[in-house]
């Protein structure tokens, strides 16, 4: 056999080695995927009824809006990356000095499917505004009133986070405030009196006007997140069929200090947040299979009860 002859046998074989790996590799993670129920493609999902975040009541007991929602131009709403959003003002009613009005912007925004757009935050957006953040972003609790807040009995303890239950919120009573009075809304897995929502706060330097201090929390599949780069793991749990995240910021140049920053939005947000909640799939649901009406876990809970 020639020098030339062996190299071609030997390139020969290695091809065929590579291919067999290849193929056993290959069915190696086909089997993985079945067995561990992997779920690489994710499929858009949806709230009760499809309601949108610009439902979050204008009127809490003590907070109103002021001015119209701002609708963003279509190039604005295409970097945004979704169309279900809502931008507004509100003013503090409460106890209000009228010599020192305390403003708050609220932003919220709602993504689902494969989602690929890298979230709009602070830190990247203000600054990119001409804004200078002061000094790092730090991860602060917001402050809630969580006294009407009550665990769910009815959720199994394989749905229920790691604290083992699931806590409820209750809406107002007042319809001018909520279109379901009275309505409990379950809130995110690993939340409750003890465990506060968490959000990433930053003050920037506004040149010639007062500072600006922002925050914001993510909502996905359940959970919550203070930090863009958890979100999308969190939202793309690979056990999970589907996928959204919420983005919630709040911002304000009404402020002087961290501490009134997160005072002033903890008493919105906790004001908001059952209706916040509303504006996203009650995860325990989907879990359950029992929403939405196509959902693929929905056979497994009937081949459960058969």
């Amino acid at each position: 056999m020639s020098e030339r002859s062996g190299q071609s046998s030997v390139r020969m074989t290695l091809s065929i080695a590579l291919l067999v790996l290849m193929l056993v590799s290959t069915a190696g993670i086909s089997a993985y995927i079945r067995v561990k129920d992997v779920h690489l493609q994710k499929i858009p999902i949806y709230p009760k009824d499809d309601r949108q975040v610009s439902s979050v009541p204008s009127l809490t007991p003590s907070w109103r809006q002021i001015g119209a929602d701002e609708i963003l131009g279509a190039e604005m709403t295409e970097t945004l990356g979704t169309q279900n959003y809502v931008s507004r003002h509100y003013i503090l009613t409460r106890d209000a000095d009228p010599k020192r009005p305390i403003i708050l912007d609220l932003h919220i925004a709602y993504y689902t499917g494969m989602i690929d757009t890298v979230p709009h935050v602070p830190e990247r957006c203000f600054v990119g505004g001409g804004l200078q953040q002061s000094a790092s972003s730090r991860v602060i609790p917001i402050p809630m009133d969580t006294s009407g807040w009550r665990a769910d009995p009815g959720v199994p303890e394989q749905f229920a986070g790691s604290q083992g239950e699931i806590y409820t919120v209750r809406l107002s009573n007042n319809p001018e405030m909520t279109d379901a009075p009275g309505l409990r809304v379950r809130l995110p897995r690993d939340i409750g009196p003890q465990n506060p929502f968490e959000f990433r706060a930053s003050e920037f330097i506004n040149p010639g006007s007062s500072n600006v201090y922002a925050g914001y929390f993510f909502i996905a599949n359940g959970g919550t997140k203070a930090n863009a780069n958890d979100v999308r793991q969190l939202a793309f749990n690979l056990e999970d069929d589907y996928a959204y995240y919420m983005k919630v910021q709040i911002s304000s140049i009404s402020l002087e200090s961290f501490d009134e920053f997160s005072q002033y939005s903890g008493d919105l947000l906790g004001e908001l947040i059952g209706e916040i909640m509303r504006c996203v799939p009650d995860w325990v649901e989907v879990q359950q299979g029992t929403y939405p009406q196509d959902n693929p876990r929905a056979g497994e809970r009937d081949e459960g009860e058969s």
